[in-house]
C-alpha cells in the first residue's frame, strides 16, 4: 500500500509534533489500527469471493452453475476486534444473501484474540485481581475488558488444572508425605465462607518434592482426610512405599493416616507442638521453656533428646505441669525423624515445607481478599504449586548445595 503526503502536510505535521512530541506516537498507532482494519476487511472480502466462487458483480445463470452459485454478496457490517500490541481495530465483515458465509479470519463470538486472553490469565495468576485487570486493560490492550470477561478467560484454565489435579501418580516413587490444610475466604453462592483446602506434598526417593493433591474439605474431619488419601491411591500412589507422614496433629488425622499407609511412621510437627506447649506457659517463663524444648528437639540422638526431656520435666513440672504433660504426650511423635537419614532431619522435623507453600498461597490471594469459588482457588493454587516445584527441583530434600559458603568452610 502506497502512502503519499504533500510538503505542506509534512510541515503542518512537524509543527504539531514540536508542540506535542507525544502526538507522533498517537498518530502512528491510529494509522496502524486503520491499516490493519482495512487489511482484515480485504482478507474477508477475498474469503467471501472464494466462498461464492466469483468476483464482485460477476453474475452467473443459476441454472447453469453448480448448487449454491446463485448466492450473492449482501453488504457488510462493522465489527470491532482487539489485537495484541495493536489495540482495537474496526473492520467491515461482508455478508452473503443466504447467510451461509462465516468468516474464519476473525474468531466467532470473540472480541479479542486468544493471545490477549492468555496474557490476562498470566497476569491474574501472577497476582493481579480481575477488577484491577479490568481497570488496566484499556491502557494495556486498547480496549476495556470487564472483570466478568477476564473471569471467563480464566475459566479456560479449568480443564488444564483439573487434568493436573487428577494426574496419574503411579510412576512417582514417593516415600514421605507432608500433610496440612489452609483456610480461604471463598465465595459460595450468595455468602462468603471460610473453606479449608487440604494439601499433600510428596517427597520421592531422590528427594524431589511436588504437590500430590489439592482438595477442598474440612481439615478437622477424619473421614475427609481418609477420602483424600484414598483418592491419591486411586490415582496410583503406592501406599507400600510411604515410610513417613509429617503433620501437625489435627484431630483424627494420625489414626486415618496409619490406616491408609500402614508401613509409615508419624512425625508430629515440632513447631505446632511447641506452640501448643507455650500456650500453657505464663509469659515470664515462655523463653526459658522454649529454650528447653529446643535442646530436646535438636539433640544429637534420641537418647540425648530423652535425657534433655527428663531434665526439662524436673525443671518445669512444678510450675507448668499442663505444659509438661502436653509435651510428654507428643514426645515420641516429635522424635520420629531420628529413624531416618541424618541429612534429612532438618527437613523432617516440621511441616515447614508445606507451611512455605501455604504462605505463598496466602500472599497470592491477599490482594483478592475473597477467592471467587472453589475452581478459581484450585487455579491459583495449581499455578503457585508448579512455580514452587521449579524451585524445589534445584533444592532436593536433604541435599546440601556444594557451593554454599558454610560447606566450603567445612571442606577447608
Amino acid at each position: 500500500m502506497r502512502i503519499e503526503i504533500s510538503v505542506p502536510e509534512v510541515v503542518s505535521i512537524f509543527k504539531e509534533i514540536q508542540q506535542n512530541p507525544e502526538q507522533i506516537f498517537q498518530m502512528v498507532r491510529l494509522d496502524v489500527k486503520e491499516i490493519v482494519g482495512r487489511y482484515l476487511s480485504e482478507m474477508m472480502n477475498a474469503e467471501l469471493t472464494h466462498f461464492l466462487g466469483r468476483e464482485p458483480y460477476e453474475r452467473k445463470d443459476p441454472g447453469e452453475a453448480e448448487p449454491g452459485a446463485a448466492n450473492y454478496r449482501n453488504g457488510s457490517y462493522v465489527r470491532r476486534f482487539t489485537l495484541k500490541e495493536i489495540g482495537e481495530v474496526s473492520t467491515k465483515v461482508p455478508r452473503d444473501r443466504n447467510g451461509e458465509y462465516h468468516t474464519q479470519v476473525l474468531p466467532r463470538s470473540k472480541q479479542y484474540e486468544s493471545e490477549i486472553a492468555h496474557d490476562l490469565c498470566l497476569m491474574f495468576l501472577g497476582g493481579v485481581s480481575t477488577r484491577t485487570l479490568a481497570m488496566m486493560t484499556e491502557r494495556l490492550v486498547g480496549r476495556k475488558i470487564s472483570h466478568t470477561e477476564i473471569s471467563q478467560a480464566n475459566g479456560e484454565l479449568k480443564e488444564a488444572v483439573e487434568k493436573w489435579r487428577n494426574r496419574d501418580l503411579s510412576q512417582e516413587p514417593v516415600k514421605y508425605l507432608f500433610v496440612d490444610g489452609v483456610n480461604f475466604a471463598m465465595r459460595m453462592g450468595d455468602s462468603i465462607e471460610k473453606v479449608p483446602v487440604l494439601v499433600v506434598i510428596g517427597v520421592t526417593e531422590q528427594g524431589c518434592r511436588f504437590v500430590l493433591g489439592l482438595q477442598a474439605g474440612d481439615k478437622e474431619s477424619a473421614p475427609t482426610w481418609r477420602e483424600f488419601f484414598k483418592d491419591l491411591k486411586r490415582r496410583g500412589l503406592d501406599a507400600s512405599r510411604i515410610t513417613l507422614g509429617v503433620m501437625d496433629g489435627l484431630p483424627g488425622l494420625e489414626a486415618v493416616f496409619k490406616e491408609e499407609f500402614p508401613k509409615a511412621k508419624i512425625q508430629r510437627c515440632q513447631v505446632h507442638v511447641a506452640r501448643n506447649v507455650l500456650a500453657k506457659v505464663p509469659q515470664k517463663f515462655k523463653q526459658e521453656v522454649a529454650d528447653g524444648m529446643r535442646s530436646i528437639f535438636y539433640a544429637s540422638c534420641p537418647d540425648k533428646a530423652r535425657e534433655f526431656f527428663k531434665e526439662f520435666k524436673e525443671r518445669w513440672e512444678k510450675h507448668v505441669p499442663s505444659a509438661v504433660k502436653c509435651l510428654e504426650k507428643s514426645l515420641d511423635a516429635c522424635l520420629t525423624f531420628f529413624h531416618f537419614p541424618e541429612e534429612e532431619w532438618i527437613s523432617l522435623r516440621t511441616t515447614n515445607i508445606i507451611e512455605r507453600l501455604n504462605k505463598e498461597f496466602r500472599r497470592r490471594t491477599r490482594p483478592m481478599e475473597i477467592v471467587a469459588g472453589e475452581q478459581s482457588c484450585y487455579t491459583l493454587l495449581a499455578f503457585i504449586a508448579l512455580k514452587m516445584e521449579l524451585h524445589w527441583r534445584s533444592n532436593p530434600l536433604g541435599k546440601v548445595a556444594k557451593n554454599l559458603p558454610f560447606w566450603k568452610q567445612l571442606e577447608g
